[in-house]
């Protein structure tokens, strides 16, 4: 009888240590993608950070003056004389400021991949800071829009063929803040999936 015992509490531990090592196996590899996540964020913020620091540099040194018969007589475009151009400026350095700032919670998150309420403060403030680029770039390029094609029943006359060179700097400057939104976005969809394998 002690025989037949045997063979039955050997296979019942088999079987117990076979279901210990797949449960460690599986949270070994929920914990190996939820740091990929995290690396993944870190990565992204630092592009987010570069393209909202761009965008508004581009913007905030955009000028153009167009010399006339003399030179007392002079026109001159700034991005600081339309208010929606100056808001995009003030905005894309505060996204600025904000990535710059979530970088060592991020870094945090790569070492310690269980934190969960930092990741919910982050998933927070990424949409409000989502929320502020998208109108801040969407104003703008309507302004841009404006700009480059005018609106005759307002009497509004393109400016874009007398400022060239002012109007392809407001344009290029677009392109980051429109980049920084897009990749806030996916830093709020990486949160998220982080949030949910934890």
């Amino acid at each position: 009888m002690e025989d037949s015992k045997a063979p039955v509490s050997e296979h019942g531990g088999e079987t117990s240590k076979a279901a210990v090592l797949g449960v460690a196996a599986s949270s070994g590899s929920r914990r190996a993608a939820t740091r990929g996540l995290a690396v993944l964020d870190l990565i992204l913020r630092f592009v987010a950070v570069i393209a909202s620091v761009g965008s508004a540099i581009a913007m905030g040194t955009t000028n153009q003056t167009l010399p006339f018969f003399t030179q007392f007589l002079r026109f001159k475009a700034q991005y600081s004389d339309l208010p929606t151009l100056t808001f995009f400026v003030v905005v894309n350095s505060i996204v600025a400021a904000y990535l710059v700032l979530s970088i060592p919670l991020s870094i945090v998150h790569v070492m310690a991949s269980r934190a969960k309420y930092s990741r919910l403060v982050l998933v927070f403030f990424d949409a409000a800071m989502l929320a502020l680029v998208t109108a801040a770039a969407s104003a703008a390029a309507a302004v841009v829009y404006l700009a480059h094609k005018g609106n005759a029943r307002a009497n509004w006359f393109a400016i874009c063929q007398q400022f060239d060179s002012f109007c392809e700097r407001i344009s290029g400057s677009l392109i980051g803040s429109f980049a920084a939104m897009a990749l806030l976005l996916l830093l709020i969809l990486l949160s998220a999936a982080a949030l949910a394998r934890s």
